[in-house]
Formats: C-alpha cells, structure tokens, sequence
C-alpha cells in the first residue's frame, strides 16, 4: 500500500514558509524522546499561527488556549519548546499537508491507552489511516511506516503483530487545521547571518540561540503572571495577544555604560552593525548577543563604549541540555541575570558520561587474582518443599514462658495475649498465645506471627527479624537466570590512577516468571543487559568482588519489579545493592571518584546476609 498524504516540510527557513500562491495545511509539530514529530491540535496551531503573524521573533504561551500546556512556551526564534517547571527544551517544526488530506477536514484518529486516554497518532500515520479509510479498505497494514500494527477498520482496533495484542481505535472530528496561501513576507523570516542567507549552524551559534529561547520563555512567563501595563486591549473576538521576547539577548546595549540620561538618548552609531566576537569566522545574526567573549569585552555602539572591569571572572552557566546537576531553568535565569549585570557569560555544554573503557583486546583481558574463575551462572532454583515454616522459625527462636506485655510489632497485639493472625492462619503444633525470642537479636514475636510472615515471603530457610533486619540462616532472592562475568582490564578508574579496573559484565536474558515472582506465568523483561559495572583492582575492590559473586549465586543482585526510571512493571531492577555503571566521570552518581563507595557497597552486602565468613572461595 503506498504512503499517500505524506507532509512537506519546506526547509528554506526556520519557520518553513511554503511556495508563492500555494494553499497548505500548517501543522506544528514537536520532536519527542523517541525522535517522532507529534502534532499540536487544531486549536494550538491556530494561536500558534495568529502569534506568528503579530511577530515572527516572538513567544508563544501555549496555556493560554490549552489548559494542559500551561507549563509550555514557544520561542519562535530558535523553534524550541520550553518548559518552565522542569528547564526541557524539544524541537518544533512548521510543517505542511495537502487541504484535502485528514487535517485539513479536521479529522482525528487516536488509539486509546492502557489507562483509558485516546492519544492522536502521528499526523503521517492519521493521513494514511484516513486515507486508506475513505477508499473503504478493510484493513491496514503498518509496517510499511516503521510499525508492527496492522488497523481493522470493522472492529476499529489496532493489534500488535508481535504480540497479538489489541487497542480501540477512534475516528474524531475537530477543528481544522489553519489554512496558508502563499508565502510570509522576508522582514518574518528566520534571522539569518550577514549575506548568508541560511542562519549560521556553528556549535556556538546554536548554543546561543538555545539560551535565548530558554530566557525569552522564561521572561514570557513572568509577564504573563505580572499585572497587565497601561496597554490597549485585545479587540473583542480577536486573538490573543502574543508575548513579545525580551531585549535581554536585543545586542551590545546591556553591554554599554549609560552615557546619556534618559532624556537625552545617545544617537545611533553609523550604518555599520555591531561586530560579534564570540564566533570567530560567522556573521552575528540580528540580535544576537555578544557572549562568551575573550579578555577585554569591549561593547559596541558609537560613542557608548565601555569595557568588563579586569579582574571579573567569567561565571560558567551549565547544563543547557539538561544533563548535569545545575537545573535547565536557573542556568537560563542565571544567564540573564549575569548579561543584566554587565559580567560575561561562559557558555557550556554539560559533559556526557563516559560509561565505558577504551577498547580493550583479548589478549588484555586478564583473571582477578584470588578470585578463581572468570564467569559464574545461575539457574533457576525451585524451592524446596521439605522446608516446613513451623520447622525454619523453630530453629532460630527460644520459646518464652513468661513474655513481658510490650507488643509484637507484627500482628501489634499484645505479647502477653493470643497471635493476631489466631483464626486467620491455622498450624498444627503452633498455638496463638506461644511467644518466642530471636537467638542473635533477643526480639520476641508470637510463633504465630513468624510462621505468618515466612509463609508470605521467599521461603528459602532463611528468616530475617522484622525489626532489626537480623538475618538467620541464608538468605536467597528472586534474581532470573543469567550470567555474571568479571575479569581484569588494564586501564584506571577516576581516583585509582595506578590501579587497574575490574570489570563485571551482568547479562540476564527475558522469560517467564516463576513461582516466587509478583507475577507467575508472565513473562518479564531485562532492559538495558548486558550491564557493565567497575571496581578499582585493589584488596578492598577484589574482597567485594567476592562477596558480589556470592550474592549473585544467592540471587540477590537482582528482582523483578517497577523499574523507577522508566516505571515498567514486570522487569529486572536492581535490588538493593549499589554498582557503578559509569566508568571515567561521576556525572550521574554512578562513577568514580567515590571514596566512600567500597564502604557502603559492604554495609549494603552485610545488609542481605552476605559477609566476608559466608563469602565462597
């Protein structure tokens, strides 16, 4: 079946302007995490367009058409979405469809969640479903668009070819999408370098256009929350006023020292335009500001020069794209400050984690010495039956004659009265008034309530004192199947500059899961495997590499579960011991330098049971 309806996206200019004398269809789109275009609403796009025709540089306040965006603005300028409460910054697009495809009759086609909200597909795959629609086609198939999907239109559903699983599926009718004819005059167009005709694409050029559509949204923000100034109103019924960007990055004034009151405005300089040499070999685009300049800043305009004081440090503002500790936001609100006050700024980038070595050969790759072996797997192990809940709590607990009256802090009744789990759990040989004392801890609980409580956990032999976290016996995990590699390499972590680096390689492949999981029978996933973690070569790095090795053969290093970075369900997360997974910087807090890391790791291994006496050769 072939694509029909497919969108033009004119690149002749930032805002993507179509041919003379051509109707199109505008849809403006914004380029998600996965790399897709996802179209605004009929409705977004009409404030969108109505905000560019007032001014083609300006902001745009997506909450005030749209309940849902209100965190939301638009900085035409750059063609950047902003986000004010979390500093993200996503591409946006202008792009443009045939008037007789779907968006041009308002047509809408969406597919409904796991939690029962329609979401729109996007505007490529709604064309081709409306299309394939309207020729009356039993069926589509999606594959032809990068899509496992194929659409019933009989059912109206949409079932995943792998999985066999099905969606609801909806046609909607909205509000059309604005109509353009022709082309915007050149004065609206994108701000292009000098003579260039296309806007400069060098790194620092880029960089300052992303920092001025964080503080052009930031400052579009504030007047929208500050009172209304002394301004003629909105005609009734007409659009809604745009939000003009602020002079912050308007060029070399902020830059000047006052040399005129304000009655008595300095005369512009002669037709020459301000020379920017913040990038060496590009023409300054219109506006642009000159930042992150060397030495001596001297500012532009006639006889308004002034130079930055010697001595004034230039203050790095970091994490323009949202990857280290300082938030998006306050480094862009930081920046405006700093350009305020007449200091330079020090654009950067934040640097990107290094998560793994240099390429290492085979021949490199050595043993750890004192660890035998270079590879350990596990298999699923099946609980053994044999072990009797009665039998395990018996074996770590003394029995109490006379229990002191204080409450068991598992059923909260009283020691001195019957279990609270007396009717609910029936044990031959258990009576609910029996009363026990752990052997290590001296903690006393009901027999009832222990037996209750091993029943409802792994099962394993092992029993663990609810209140002091006391292990008795082994304590096993619920780990999937897999493999756990480690092997030495000859290169140094951060903080261990003549030390070598052990390397351990974890690979747990999908499957089923067992008894012992949350979900028996369903299969689970294993994201991001193989996973590499890293330990300095030395006596404390190699003791808890053996101590891993054990926790690993006890099924503790992972679970399954919620994963709390991406909050799937059903896959491997970590269980509650600490690796680091970032080898040459400490960017995420999963690298070196560390220097209490080794310490903690062990603390955490004590934690589950596992100690340097239980530890295997």
């Amino acid at each position: 079946m072939s694509r029909p309806g497919q969108g033009v996206l004119m690149p002749v200019s930032g805002l993507g302007f179509p041919p003379q004398n051509v109707a199109r269809v505008v849809v403006w789109e914004w380029l998600n995490e996965h790399s897709r275009w996802r179209p605004y609403s009929a409705t977004v796009c009409h404030h969108i367009e109505n905000v560019l025709k007032e001014d083609a540089r300006g902001s745009v306040v997506l909450g005030q058409v749209d309940a849902q965006l209100v965190p939301y603005v638009i900085d035409l300028q750059s063609m950047h979405q902003f986000r004010q409460d979390t500093g993200t910054m996503r591409p946006v697009r202008r792009n443009f469809y045939d008037p007789s495809s779907a968006p041009g009759k308002g047509i809408v086609w969406e597919w409904e969640s796991d939690g029962g909200a329609w979401t729109a597909y996007d505007m490529d795959i709604c064309i081709t479903i409306q299309n394939a629609y309207e020729k009356q086609h039993p069926w589509l198939d999606l594959s032809s668009l990068g899509f496992c999907y194929l659409i019933s239109f009989g059912s109206m559903s949409q079932m995943n070819r792998q999985t066999r699983r099905r969606r609801r599926l909806r046609r909607r009718l909205d509000l059309a999408y604005p109509l353009t004819v022709g082309s915007i005059p050149k004065s609206q167009s994108w701000p292009v370098g000098a003579g260039s005709g296309q806007p400069c694409s060098c790194q620092q050029c880029l960089l300052v256009n992303s920092t001025r559509a964080a503080s052009n949204a930031i400052l579009a923000s504030q007047r929208r929350r500050a009172p209304p100034a002394a301004a003629p109103p909105p005609p009734p019924g007409g659009p809604p006023a745009a939000v003009r960007p602020s002079a912050t990055f308007a060029g070399p004034a902020l830059w000047a020292a006052p040399a005129a009151s304000p009655a008595e405005p300095t005369p512009p300089s002669s037709g020459a335009p301000p020379r920017s040499p913040s990038v060496p070999g590009c023409a300054p685009a219109p506006g642009q500001n000159n930042l992150n300049r060397p030495g001596p800043q001297r500012a532009s305009g006639g006889s308004a020069r002034a130079s930055i004081p010697p001595g004034v440090p230039a203050l790095p503002v970091k994490n323009l794209n949202g990857t280290g500790p300082v938030h998006p936001a306050l480094a862009g609100m930081t920046g405006i400050l700093l350009c305020a006050a007449g200091l330079p700024v020090c654009l950067t980038r934040a640097p990107k984690p290094i998560l793994h070595p240099p390429p290492v050969s085979k021949s490199d790759v050595k043993p750890v010495p004192g660890v035998p072996g270079v590879c350990r797997k596990t298999k699923k192990k099946h609980l053994k039956k044999s072990k009797n809940p009665e039998d395990v709590v018996r074996r770590y607990m003394q029995k109490v004659k006379n229990p002191p009256d204080e409450d068991c802090t598992i059923c909260m009744e009283r020691l001195v009265t019957a279990s609270g789990y007396e009717g609910v759990l029936r044990r031959k040989g258990v009576r609910p008034e029996l009363v026990g004392r752990l052997g290590r801890c001296g903690h006393m609980y009901h027999l009832l309530c222990l037996v209750a409580m091993y029943s409802n956990g792994n099962k394993d032999g092992s029993l663990q004192c609810p209140t002091c976290k006391a292990i008795y016996g082994e304590k096993t995990g619920t780990q999937p199947p897999g493999k756990m590699e480690f092997h030495l390499i000859p290169h140094s972590l951060p903080g261990f500059a003549d030390t070598q680096t052990i390397r351990i390689v974890y690979d747990i492949p999908t499957g089923i899961q067992g008894p012992e999981h949350p979900n028996p029978g369903k299969k689970f996933t294993a994201r991001g495997f193989p996973r590499h973690c890293y330990l300095p070569n030395n006596e404390k790095g190699r003791k808890v590499l053996r101590l891993l090795i054990t926790a690993w053969e006890r099924r503790l290093i992972f679970t399954i579960g919620t994963s709390n970075t991406t909050g799937e369900s059903d896959t491997v997360v970590w269980n509650e011991i600490h690796h680091k997974t970032e080898f040459g910087s400490n960017l995420t807090g999963h690298g070196y330098p560390d220097a209490s890391y080794l310490d903690n790791v062990l603390a955490e291994l004590t934690a589950q049971g596992v100690s340097e006496a239980t530890a295997k050769a």
